[in-house]
């Protein structure tokens, strides 16, 4: 299998590029949780913590096991769509733990990207044997039928970047720059997990452009706007809520970055506010003192007092 690039999840079609554009727009909303997980979100704090914390571990196996961003977010990717489509247990720390380690393993295996998840659970202070990650795995291909080769916003830059009149290459590297930068910081912001992938790709784009072009700014949504996928109502409401989590992202680093020791690590905007947001887990994990979660070694997944009763999906036979 080759390495899954985020950005061209169809090269391995051998199609026209009109045709792998249009198999982008017509498959991008099999690639997205689905809409009641997103109203779950606005409604009931239990989901935005468990999101929360589930995100915060996964960027924390980021730095820890040195794994790249793209592979992060491809792993967020299929945590949203898997909690979007699945009953997750409640009040079991445990689980929220396995699905973020075989999440970051299935993105890890489709980025032919090395993870050592026993390593990684050392350090957190659990640990899950072999058969109950695979079967954990399972479960999740088995939710997400399977669509592994994730359709994003990433996918979506380079079409769009093709319809801005930006010649020069250094020019149209620092736009998808600034712009991929802005949908790896809009990964955390529920807000935005209502939109297609498209949608999210021309905002950023816009944002980014406005950022780095102000006098094309016009000229740039004019072009993305004249396209014939693009929603204009969507996108506006896309664009004003990406602008607003780009402004409060800023303001609080500035805070961090005033209020924080000499001493302490620098991370980006988003890793701060995961970590800030992930004290909120409580209300989904039952509390633990720190010695009794050195080592929590769940062999027996499958067993009837471990089962996840997630939907009729039987994880053994």
């Amino acid at each position: 299998m080759d390495c899954f690039d985020l950005e061209n999840p169809f090269t391995s079609l051998d199609n026209q590029e009109s045709d792998i554009i249009s198999a982008l727009f017509s498959s991008e909303s099999d690639h997205m949780p689905s809409h009641n997980y997103f109203l779950s979100l606005k409604s009931n704090d239990l989901f935005v913590s468990f999101r929360q914390e589930a995100i915060s571990l996964i960027l924390r196996a980021q730095y820890s096991c040195n794994i790249d961003r793209y592979t992060t977010y491809l792993a967020t990717n299929y945590m949203d769509r898997f909690v979007s489509r699945q009953e997750i247990p409640q009040g079991n720390p445990w689980v929220l733990r396995l699905l973020v380690i075989a999440t970051i393993s299935l993105a890890s295996k489709m980025k032919e990207q090395h993870f050592s998840s026993s390593n990684f659970q050392r350090e957190e202070g659990f640990i899950f044997d072999a058969p109950a990650i695979q079967r954990m795995e399972l479960l999740i291909l088995d939710a997400l039928n399977w669509r592994m080769r994730s359709v994003t916003p990433l996918s979506f830059i380079c079409f769009f970047i093709s319809l801005f009149e930006l010649k020069d290459p250094p020019l149209r590297q620092a736009l998808k720059d600034r712009a991929t930068n802005i949908i790896f910081q809009a990964c955390n912001e529920i807000k935005l997990l209502e939109f297609k992938p498209s949608i999210i790709a021309v905002s950023a784009l816009l944002m980014a452009s406005h950022e780095l072009f102000p006098l094309q700014f016009p000229s740039f949504e004019t072009s993305i706007l004249s396209c014939r996928h693009v929603n204009k109502e969507n996108q506006l409401k896309c664009f004003n809520a990406m602008q607003e989590m780009v402004a409060n992202e800023t303001s609080d680093s500035i805070i961090e970055t005033v209020s924080s020791s000499s001493t302490t690590t620098p991370m980006s905007v988003l890793d701060c506010h995961c970590e800030r947001s992930s004290s909120s887990m409580a209300a989904i994990a039952v509390p633990e003192k720190r010695e009794q979660r050195k080592r929590q070694k769940l062999n027996g997944f499958c067993s009837e007092s471990n089962r996840v009763k997630i939907s009729q999906i039987q994880p053994c036979g």
